[in-house]
């Protein structure tokens, strides 16, 4: 059994808010039987679900892309000020995918997607201490003081961060690179990171999430994950379950 809106959303009617308005506007039809309820249970094997008279077909298929969004895009679905969003950049079907946690418009780099739920709860919750790797440009000299700070924890506006990976690529008197792993994901946390030991982010840039890497993937491109990659997912999420239980 299945409730109705996620039903709905599988078969590409688009985000789950639009797919629980057809319901609510009395457009969607259940064994010939208008329904308006959203907590609606259905057998897809055996209940015949209609929008407009036309009955649709239940697609339960998980997908899984990578995409390597550049700069100026923002991660949603539409934008109120018409901006560029990363739908742009990807192939209708994507629609119907999510994404795993979010860039903001000034940063780029590795952004997956997904209609799987559990893998997006699993990745972005920090209960779960999925690794975010970041290639991090900043302004002036970067002291080792500085590293230990950011490798420790620094307040960042009420809370102060868990432990990370900080290491130094380079450091000159204009700039500094910074390679930086974290299990959290609070809202803009590597630039509030980085502002609480003095300094700016110039450009930053997600590599990895847990063995999941952009590798050598274009810029503006996607891919989607292969076999090794899904399974490692996958595997966290079977593993993490029964370590809960």
């Amino acid at each position: 059994m299945v409730r109705i809106n996620k039903f709905l959303a599988s078969c590409n009617l688009g985000s789950r808010r639009k797919v629980e308005d057809l319901i609510v506007q009395g457009k969607v039809c259940l064994n010939n039987i208008i329904t308006t309820d959203l907590s609606t249970l259905i057998d897809p094997e055996k209940d015949v679900v209609s929008v407009n008279n036309q009955v649709l077909t239940y697609k339960d298929e998980k997908l899984f892309i990578l995409l390597n969004k550049p700069k100026g895009y923002i991660v949603t679905q539409k934008d109120e000020y018409n901006r560029k969003t990363i739908y742009d950049l990807l192939p209708d079907f994507a629609r119907n995918l999510h994404p795993v946690g979010r860039l903001d418009a000034d940063s780029e780099g590795l952004l997956l997607l997904t209609n799987d739920g559990n893998i997006t709860n699993k990745i972005t919750h920090p209960l779960y201490k999925y690794e975010k790797t970041y290639k991090v440009i900043v302004t002036g000299k970067i002291k080792a003081d500085d590293i230990l700070l950011l490798r420790n924890g620094v307040d960042i506006g009420g809370y102060t961060t868990k432990t990370a990976k900080v290491f130094l690529n380079s450091s000159s008197d204009e700039k500094s690179e910074l390679k930086i792993t974290i299990k959290e994901g609070k809202n803009r946390q590597i630039r509030k990171m980085i502002a609480a030991i003095g300094h700016e982010v110039i450009s930053l840039k997600r590599l990895q999430i847990g063995e999941i890497s952009i590798g050598k993937l274009p810029t503006g491109n996607w891919r989607f994950l292969n076999d090794k990659e899904i399974l490692h997912l996958l595997k966290r999420r079977f593993n993490e379950t029964r370590n809960n239980r």
